[in-house]
């Protein structure tokens, strides 16, 4: 019996770990190839309605999941893509760069906590919801403004819109060592996505459900503006 119970106890932080777990669906809805990142998780090619299942385990934070576009990769995994690129490889092991529409993920104290980033920049349309309900701020959430088709210039990229941070590198808008205000810009990520992260102290954006909830991203969710990049990408590599 002693055995038994010991070995019911040992077992119990995984169990814990299993029950509170979160599956993440992240599908692609958009006309053309987005090479899904995740991390942690990786990446995959997703062609349009193509889909790829992580499972993040209890206490996975930080995580989040991007999309990549107009990327080309060899054999090795190896090469580039023009947004959202992590480090050249098609396996991401860390973050990508800028311009990249974030869903971003923690779970702690019981809780699943996610929200759409554009304090990184915007490249895709996203929407990030839950697949089961429970009520209060348990809800979906979305990006799907045309910021790619009417980003000021300064920010302006091909295949995005790139973020103040990355561009100007000044505290007004980085906010790495004092509190910090809305600016220009902000506001205009914020007014296209009212529901997404538009500055780094933007925290009323956060949305909560609780622990082992399971959730779905899609890429080019219905509704959303993504046709002047659909353009745009339709000369590029794509293999």
């Amino acid at each position: 019996m002693r055995i038994v119970a010991t070995f019911t106890l040992l077992l119990l932080p995984f169990l814990f770990n299993y029950i509170n777990a979160s599956t993440i669906q992240i599908e692609n809805n958009c006309s053309y190839t987005v090479w899904a990142a995740a991390s942690p998780g990786g990446g995959r090619r997703l062609d349009q309605g193509r889909t790829w299942t992580l499972n993040w385990q209890s206490g996975t934070r930080p995580a989040r999941v991007w999309g990549r576009t107009n990327c080309s990769f060899n054999a090795m995994g190896k090469g580039q893509c023009r947004t959202g690129d992590c480090n050249g490889v098609l396996n991401c092991t860390g973050w990508g760069k800028s311009p990249q529409t974030l869903a971003e993920y923690a779970e702690f104290s019981n809780t699943d906590f996610y929200d759409i980033s554009l304090v990184d920049g915007f490249n895709i349309p996203i929407e990030f919801r839950p697949v089961t309900t429970s009520g209060g701020t348990c809800q979906p959430i979305s990006c799907k403004g045309d910021i790619n088709g009417q980003c000021p210039a300064p920010l302006k990229v091909p295949g995005g819109c790139n973020d103040p941070c990355n561009v100007f590198n000044t505290e007004e808008y980085c906010c790495t060592r004092t509190p910090c205000a809305p600016s220009n810009y902000s506001r205009f990520f914020k007014e296209k996505c009212p529901q997404a992260y538009s500055f780094p102290q933007d925290d009323a954006a956060n949305t909560a459900c609780p622990a082992g909830t399971n959730f779905k991203v899609v890429f080019c969710p219905l509704g959303s503006k993504a046709e002047s990049l659909s353009f745009e990408l339709r000369g590029g590599v794509m293999i």
